[in-house]
C-alpha cells in the first residue's frame, strides 16, 4: 500500500510537534476541512464524555480519543461505520489496497485512526507493518 506524508494540516494551524491526534488527523484529511476545526469539535464532544472504569480518563483532540466517542463524531459528519471483524473471527481485513473500498475512509487499526484515501494511507508515518496490519473496520462517506 503506498503512503503519503499528511499532518491533515496540523503544522499549518500553527501546532507544533508530533503527539498522539491520529484521530483528529484522520478526519481532518478524510472529510478535507481545517484540521483546528476539527480539533474544537472533537474538544466539544470530549467535554460531554462521561469517566468510565473501563476507559483510562477522557478523550483529547491532542492525546487520543476513545472509540466510543470516535463514533459519535464520525456520526455527526455522517459517516458510517462498517465492521471488517468481530470477536473470535479472526482477521479478515488487512490494511492493504486490494482488501478496502476506494475512496476516502478512516481504518481502525489497533491503537490507531488512518485515513485512507483511493487505497493510499495519508499519516505522518507508514502504519500498514507492510500489509499485515489488521483493520477492525473503517468509516466512509
Amino acid at each position: 500500500m503506498n503512503y503519503i506524508y499528511n499532518d491533515g494540516g496540523r503544522q499549518k494551524a500553527g501546532f507544533k510537534g508530533i503527539t498522539g491526534d491520529c484521530g483528529t488527523r484522520a478526519l481532518a484529511i478524510c472529510l478535507n476541512l481545517p484540521y483546528k476545526e476539527v480539533y474544537n469539535k472533537i474538544q466539544e464532544f470530549c467535554k460531554l464524555e462521561k469517566p468510565s472504569k473501563r476507559r483510562r480518563g477522557i478523550s483529547s483532540p491532542r492525546t487520543g480519543i476513545h472509540t466510543h466517542t470516535f463514533h459519535k463524531i464520525a456520526e455527526f459528519y455522517g459517516l458510517k461505520w462498517k465492521a471488517t471483524m468481530t470477536i473470535g473471527s479472526g482477521c479478515t481485513t488487512h490494511l492493504k489496497s486490494l482488501e478496502l473500498p476506494k475512496g476516502r475512509i478512516i481504518a481502525r487499526v489497533s491503537r490507531h485512526y488512518v485515513a485512507v484515501i483511493n487505497g493510499q494511507i495519508n499519516d505522518i508515518y507508514d502504519c500498514s507493518r507492510n500489509g499485515t496490519r489488521c483493520v477492525y473496520g473503517y468509516w466512509y462517506l
